[in-house]
């Protein structure tokens, strides 16, 4: 957990930082709304820790959201009894296209870079080709209650986000997680060692498909229907996992900073709309961020070799 320290104190100079310029966001209501507003995001990081620790990319997320979203607003049409089972099938459909990623890139041996990215490509054409780019059909109350409600004062987005961080949590301090970031640091060896990284990477990429479908019902819930509600997300999540100080290469960094580096970004977002900074710097703060960070890993790498041999 030191290594995690930098990101919980950038973390903490953001959020008081805010609250000078907003003296009530540090109140319980405003406070969870903030929390609510950045739960898709964190979900997504946790997902894409998943994957980027094991050594592997997936840049199929943020068009999966919106084809969950798409997929949902057709099939549900308004109806209240069809909301459940069409959550039931989303979530299907996530873990279902985390498997393909995870097949194509490890059986087949497709860098994962290049599989995702096909997957954004045919998730993007396939949604454009159903909907004519003008999304149809309309999510029901029920479902929009996930996005949008709370039980008592807390919303259903943060009692989520609550469970999907804490099963994330007990997920890395379980022996999957062990193996996860041993096949992420040296597959070969990890291999040697009995691990079988195919299936392990597989089961990564099924666990990122799997957060993009909960991001994606918080999400719809709460903004509607939109053929861009997933845009870019893919980078703000691999933003948010560097951030967090999860190394790109892999077997190296934590789940709670890599949704602690979610949060950084949802709080840093949220400063600069407060200084009335124009949203359409968001890409260029994220590229900056990545850049950062890599540059940093990769300064340090040789001294943890060093370290490590002496």
């Amino acid at each position: 957990m030191r290594r995690a320290l930098p990101i919980f104190v950038v973390l903490g100079g953001l959020l008081v930082a805010i609250a000078v310029v907003n003296p009530y966001f540090l109140e319980p209501p405003a406070f969870l709304a903030f929390v609510k507003r950045a739960a898709p995001l964190v979900i997504l990081a946790a997902g894409q820790y998943f994957v980027i620790v094991s050594g592997e990319f997936d840049l199929s997320v943020g068009s999966l959201v919106t084809a969950e979203v798409v997929i949902a607003a057709r099939l549900i049409d308004g109806s209240a009894e069809a909301t459940w089972p069409v959550l039931a099938l989303l979530i299907v459909f996530g873990l279902l296209i985390g498997l393909v990623n995870g097949v194509v890139s490890t059986l087949l041996r497709v860098p994962s870079f290049i599989t995702t990215l096909g997957m954004l490509l045919i998730l993007s054409g396939a949604i454009f080709l159903w909907t004519g780019g003008a999304p149809r059909g309309a999510l029901s109350p029920q479902f929009r209650e996930l996005g949008r409600g709370s039980l008592g004062p807390v919303p259903w987005s943060v009692l989520i986000l609550v469970v999907v961080a804490a099963a994330a949590v007990y997920v890395m301090r379980a022996g999957f997680g062990h193996t996860l970031v041993a096949a992420g640091d040296n597959d070969r060896a990890a291999a040697l060692s009995g691990v079988r990284v195919a299936r392990v990477r597989t089961v990564a990429f099924m666990i990122s498909g799997l957060s993009a479908a909960v991001a994606a019902i918080l999400l719809g819930g709460f903004a509607g229907v939109s053929a861009q509600v997933g845009q870019g997300l893919e980078f703000q999540a691999i933003t948010a996992v560097v951030l967090g100080g999860v190394a790109l290469g892999g077997g190296r960094g934590s789940v709670v900073a890599a949704m602690a580096g979610a949060f950084t970004l949802e709080a840093l977002f949220t400063l600069l709309n407060l200084y009335g900074v124009s949203g359409a710097l968001e890409p260029a703060v994220q590229g900056v961020i990545i850049i950062a960070a890599v540059a940093l890993g990769a300064m340090s790498l040789p001294r943890r070799r060093a370290a490590a041999t002496s």
